[in-house]
């Protein structure tokens, strides 16, 4: 299948990468407005190279393109490649508002076309292995879950000329690192249904304009309470941590482990860790390779991927109920 991939920046690194090893796919072209990049993204992959999107859609036929751009720019590049016959996997979040999120709803649904969004931590064997435990009810009810998010940004993740901008990444820790783990709340916990969410810009003010601190109560389907503390002023990149809490023991998610808490505190892992190649950071996780494969293998066999506008597009609904929120300081239900 041939594939183009818009914006050359960090995160395309892990989708070329993948790309390139996956024996269904062929990158024809990269597209950047930063000609810069896409040359050198070109050259490496022996694409061609684009400086816009538009240009490229009229003289490229790609089966499939994925989306690495700044934020703002998912949904209207999304559609344009849905209205055009042509499969879409777009990096989170999906869209930046609502009304896009119908959008592109609307888009995938008239289309027949795939559309996938990158949660790719849902692929990582710990997750798995987790979601297996669940649905087999050996530790009874669940009843809450907490989750952190500590990572560290600085001045210089903000230099370039989007990210912690309001117009262009659309918010900050929840939107851009913490989706990932809102995600994953709702994929083991149910979906959520009602948040109340304060967020605030507490270490870097008059650098960035959008949050880099969050505190979210979640409500989710079943009644249970989820919650969710996120930054990126903490002095590190630590793994995320989710602990779900169930009648007669804890499962610990931290990073690529899983870990087993019986009701006396004793500590088990509970899932094999596997041998990786990390293309990017690994806290960031290490499913990207493994979605990416499973999203050409819907294409091929012609099943629905199932991380899609409806399904993925939940967790940015659950982000902007969030900024909602904070913004009045009630709580927001999500539709």
């Amino acid at each position: 299948m041939k594939v183009a991939v818009i914006g050359c920046g960090n995160i395309s690194k892990m989708h070329l990468k993948a790309l390139s090893e996956n024996p269904e796919t062929e990158i024809i072209a990269v597209a950047d407005i930063n000609p810069q990049r896409a040359d050198s993204a070109a050259k490496e992959y022996g694409a061609k190279a684009y400086y816009d999107f538009d240009e490229l859609l009229s003289n490229e036929k790609p089966d499939s393109i994925h989306i690495c751009t700044p934020h703002y720019l998912h949904t209207d590049i999304a559609v344009k490649a849905l209205e055009a016959g042509i499969n879409v996997l777009t990096e989170k979040p999906c869209s930046v508002s609502d009304g896009e999120v119908e959008r592109l709803r609307n888009a995938q649904k008239k289309s027949g076309k795939q559309l996938g969004i990158c949660f790719q931590n849902r692929y990582n064997n710990c997750v798995i292995r987790a979601k297996e435990i669940i649905s087999s009810a050996s530790l009874g009810k669940l009843l809450a879950i907490r989750a952190f998010v500590t990572w560290s940004r600085g001045e210089d993740y903000y230099s370039d000329d989007w990210h912690g901008t309001a117009d262009k990444e659309c918010g900050g820790v929840l939107i851009n690192q913490a989706i990932h783990t809102v995600d994953l709340i709702q994929h083991l916990g149910g979906k959520c249904r009602k948040v109340t969410a304060h967020v605030a810009n507490d270490h870097l003010k008059g650098v960035i304009e959008v949050e880099d601190n969050a505190s979210v109560l979640m409500k989710l389907e079943s009644g249970i309470t989820a919650m969710l503390y996120a930054t990126t002023a903490y002095g590190e990149n630590s793994d995320v941590f989710i602990e779900l809490s169930f009648e007669n023991g804890k499962l610990r998610l931290e990073g690529d482990r899983l870990y087993s808490v019986d009701k006396t505190g004793n500590i088990t892992e509970a899932c094999e860790r596997p041998e990786v190649t990390y293309h990017g950071q690994s806290y960031w996780g290490v499913g990207h390779s493994v979605l990416i494969k499973d999203f050409y293998n819907c294409i091929k066999n012609n099943t629905p991927f199932a991380i899609n506008a409806f399904d993925g597009g939940h967790a940015e609904k659950i982000v902007f109920a969030c900024y909602e929120s904070s913004k009045t300081g009630e709580s927001v239900e999500i539709v």
